[in-house]
């Protein structure tokens, strides 16, 4: 998988009365740079956070840059060499980046309907061969991103629990991003694949996916939700404040950004459940 840099990193020169270059203070900066996990299109995803980027320049008092990687690795390296200060990580990307950079703190987790998790959805083409899940076997299966949770850990470990394995009794295919993967169902490119169920419901909602064209044949165990992470060398009275801001959160308009009704408290330890997945599946995460 091709990783590619963020941002061009530049340092702009101010005419000061010593010698000398002027570093910026990384701990408490003048501009965070917030991240949304790259897992449908990045311009729209961009122009539906521009309620939360005025919402967070209003209460902390500071300029809010919004960015969008172009995958899931790019956003993991771009939270390890400090490019960016806020993330809303995947659960399993959140796993990952953790185990290449300790000093990421998740602070705080969607919350829909009462619950701090969701579920994976597995479908199938309606017309297509795979009628339930045990017709998987022997044909192509549809995951995104492979450190996406909802779209390839949990419903692979899912797979695996009813004793399919990926590319020993089906064959794995990788398209990236959740729509592009109901997308493939539903036109009958792939028999078979696995969304987040929140999103497939929502690309159902917007009619960008017909329903009438798939087919549930499955769902994962509960996942922990997404978390908001941030960078731990950040001032605590920073963290403070970006903590309480998200915790405080109660614009529907933002919220609906997360598909979430509100945030609570998250700690690292509520994501272990995914280290089990990684250690059912055998996976090495170095390698992810």
């Amino acid at each position: 998988m091709k990783r590619r840099s963020l941002l061009a990193v530049g340092l702009a020169a101010g005419t000061m009365m010593v010698a000398g270059p002027v570093l910026a203070d990384k701990t408490n900066p003048d501009k965070l740079r917030v991240a949304l996990l790259p897992d449908e299109n990045a311009s729209t995803l961009i122009q539906n956070a521009q309620p939360l980027k005025k919402y967070l320049e209003q209460t902390l008092k500071k300029e809010i840059e919004i960015i969008v990687t172009t995958d899931y690795s790019s956003m993991i390296e771009a939270m390890r060499f400090g490019r960016i200060d806020v993330a809303y990580f995947g659960p399993f990307s959140y796993v990952l980046a953790k185990s290449k950079a300790t000093e990421i703190e998740p602070f705080a987790v969607g919350v829909e309907k009462g619950k701090p998790n969701y579920q994976s959805i597995l479908i199938a083409t309606a017309s297509g061969p795979v009628k339930e899940l045990k017709d998987v076997k022997g044909h192509p299966f549809a995951f995104g991103d492979q450190a996406s949770t909802s779209s390839h850990l949990a419903p692979r470990t899912h797979l695996a629990k009813n004793g399919l394995i990926g590319n020993a009794d089906y064959k794995v295919v990788h398209l990236g991003q959740h729509d592009a993967v109901a997308r493939a169902v539903a036109a009958g490119q792939v028999p078979a694949g696995a969304l987040s169920e929140p999103i497939y419901r929502t690309l159902v909602e917007t009619k960008k996916v017909d329903p009438t064209k798939v087919k549930q044949i499955g769902l994962s165990d509960a996942i922990p939700n997404y978390p908001m992470t941030l960078q731990g060398y950040l001032k605590p009275e920073l963290k403070d404040a970006i903590r309480k801001t998200f915790l405080e959160l109660k614009d529907p308009t933002i919220l609906k950004l997360f598909r979430i009704d509100g945030f609570a408290r998250a700690t690292d330890k509520d994501y272990d459940v995914l280290r089990d997945m990684a250690k059912i599946l055998k996976l090495d995460m170095a390698k992810l």
